[in-house]
């Protein structure tokens, strides 16, 4: 996807995170398959600016600064408290949700409900809000 934020484009890969237990894992990696089986590749730089993640279990959407995550092949969002009481190097969940990030900056693709509940884009708000109506006429 594209993200317009303040005047700027961002590529943005979307991803679906899992919860296990009280961490959201996001996969910093694509797969495909090939004649020798599953091939994993981890994003380079210069490919996306950021990773979009939902998490169906807290209905949350994430937003991470590629540049913060590169070279890594997943990264773990906390949604409690460590059982050691650790903090330092802890990604913690709340400060990487959308809304905490970009979304009260006005990002035009805003995430909507499909009826059984998986996000989908939903354009800009309020449609063909962007200026550029011009261009498809």
């Amino acid at each position: 996807m594209i993200f317009e934020v303040e005047e700027h484009l961002i590529r943005v890969q979307c991803k679906w995170a899992p919860r296990h237990g009280d961490v959201v894992v996001l996969r910093c990696y694509s797969c495909r398959r090939n004649r020798d089986g599953l091939v994993r590749r981890k994003y380079m730089a210069g490919e996306i600016d950021a990773f979009a993640a939902y998490c169906p279990d807290t209905d949350s959407c994430y937003y991470l600064p590629f540049d913060l995550f590169s070279g890594r092949s997943q990264v773990l969002l906390r949604l409690g408290p460590c059982k050691n009481n650790q903090s330092l190097g802890v990604n913690w969940a709340k400060d990487y949700e959308l809304a905490a990030t970009i979304g009260s900056r006005g990002a035009i693709a805003q995430l909507g409900e499909r009826r059984r509940g998986t996000p989908k884009v939903a354009g800009s708000s309020p449609a063909g809000s962007t200026g550029q109506s011009h261009l498809f006429r």
